[in-house]
Order: structure tokens, then sequence, then C-alpha cells
């Protein structure tokens, strides 16, 4: 009820702006986060904005990824926000994410190219992270995040691979350095915030920001579906990446955390996914192991 008379006194500024058409305007309520709700605004029947309610701080760093990229195609750009910052208008994008999204490579590569491309470099504090909750470096993220996945996959995979992913962390680490490059990433690069229309990505949505390597957002996305998560794949979409570029044995192995990572994400919140992802796990064990045998010889 109090996102409801709140929306109202919206609508009635942006209305009062110019913003928005309030003789043929719809309003239909969407399901939204755990703090916040979303609302669509139709003209005519026709969705034209996506009215967001949160807290303040969620709304000012997203605010800060959608303006600090607002060249890149696939955001939407901001029309407005309230004088305390809890709510922000911007543009809809028409479409469903998730699902429908066509081939991994057709778009990943996109937003490679359209997103992650773009990415500037992080200079605002000495943090690490994510933003709404900063860690004090790159290490301390990674094996934090390490840690929570192998609370969320229990008993689905083995003590060694959770060893493993502690090790390949360390070799990581090692290569890239305590403090690489750190970037103004979008922070939640996944198919439920890609927005797909006609087999085609139209949009990505809900920065969650961070400061890190570009390499994060990268991986994050290709292991945010199931599919095609194959080292051919992979290569393929990392030759679109404008980055310094790792070796090759370092970028597997951060693939293999973010998969075991993406393992644990899948069995808290999307079950139905988790065979595909037990699938591709056992083959980029395989790929590793094979690879080291390569590297021996």
């Amino acid at each position: 009820m109090q996102h409801d008379q709140q929306v109202s006194m919206i609508v009635d500024e942006l209305v009062e702006q110019g913003l928005i058409d309030g003789q043929h305007l719809q309003l239909k309520k969407m399901k939204g986060t755990t703090e916040g709700v979303v609302y669509i605004l139709s003209e005519q029947g026709i969705p034209k904005f996506t009215l967001k309610m949160e807290c303040r701080e969620q709304i000012r760093l997203a605010k800060i990824v959608l303006e600090t990229y607002s060249h890149s195609k696939l955001l939407p750009d901001v029309h407005y926000t309230n004088a305390n910052q809890t709510c922000m208008l911007y543009t809809y994008i028409d479409g469903v994410t998730h699902i429908e999204r066509g081939l991994k490579r057709n778009w990943l590569r996109t937003v490679v190219e359209e997103l992650i491309n773009l990415y500037q470099p992080y200079a605002e504090a000495d943090i690490w992270g994510r933003i709404e909750r900063p860690r004090s470096s790159w290490r301390q993220f990674c094996e934090i995040g390490i840690a929570d996945a192998r609370t969320n996959v229990g008993n689905v995979l083995d003590t060694v691979d959770y060893e493993l992913m502690k090790s390949f962390c360390e070799d990581v680490l090692q290569a890239i350095g305590e403090s690489p490059d750190r970037f103004l990433l979008h922070g939640d690069t996944g198919v439920h915030n890609f927005v797909y229309k006609d087999l085609t990505i139209r949009g990505v949505i809900d920065p969650s920001p961070m400061a890190g390597p570009i390499l994060y957002d990268f991986l994050y996305a290709y292991c945010s579906s199931p599919d095609d998560l194959t080292v051919e794949m992979l290569l393929e979409a990392y030759q679109h990446l404008r980055y310094q570029p790792v070796e090759q044995s370092i970028l597997l192995k951060e693939v293999m955390i973010q998969l075991y990572i993406r393992i644990g994400l899948s069995i808290k919140h999307h079950p139905h996914d988790l065979p595909e992802y037990l699938s591709a796990w056992e083959y980029w064990k395989e790929q590793m192991a094979g690879y080291v045998k390569e590297a021996d010889h």
C-alpha cells in the first residue's frame, strides 16, 4: 500500500514534468525485489517506461552504472530519479529474461561488444567486489565467494573439488596480482538480467555494481546459462574482449571457479538447470586434466 501511494505521487510529478502522458497512462505492478517493487508504465497500451522503487543505496548505485555507460545500446536510458533517490524511471525494454535467448555465441558476443568493452576504470575508492558490500582486496572477494559456494554446493560436489578451486584461486591471484586492473562492473551480467526478443538480446537490466577486473563480468555471463559451456565457445567469445589477455591456463581455471560458484547458485535458485551444470562440470574437469597432461609434456 505504501508503494502504491508513493507511485501515485511520483506519477503526478512525472506528468507535471512532461515525461509521461497522464491522459492515456496504464500502470502494471510487476514482481519486484525483496525491498522494492517495479511498475511498467504504458501509454495507449504500449509499454514505455519501467518505474523501479527501491532503497536509496540500490537506486544510487544502479544509476551510477546506467549513467556511466549511457552510451551502451544495451542499457536503458534513465529519465528520472526522485529527490531522495528511492525510485528511478528508465526506458522499458521489450522482451523476456532468461529464456528465448538464441545461441550463446551471438548474445555473449553482443554483451562483450556493446557493454563489457565499454567498461571504465574504477577509482572512486580503494574497495573491491560489490560496492554495496565492499571487500578490502580482490583476494578477499574471491576467497569469500568460493567459501560461500561450498556452503551452497553441500554434498553435490566432493570436498576435493572445493580444494581444487582454492588451489585454482591461488594460481589466478598469483598470475593477475593481488590488485589487478579495477573497473566499474555491471556486476550481475547473467541471463536473468538479459532481455531477449526474437532470439536476440535486446538489453541488460538491474546492475549490482562491482569494482573488479573485466574478466569477472565476462565469465559470469558465460557461465550464467548451462548451454554451450565448451572451451571452443569460451575462446570464440573471449577473442572479442578488448582486455589485456591472460594465459589460457589461467582463463580456464577462472572458468572453473565461476562454474563452481554457479553450481552453488543453481542449487539455491535454479535447480532445474543443475543436471546440465553438473554435466558441464565433468566436461571441464576432463578438459583441465587433459590440459595439465599436455603442459607436462
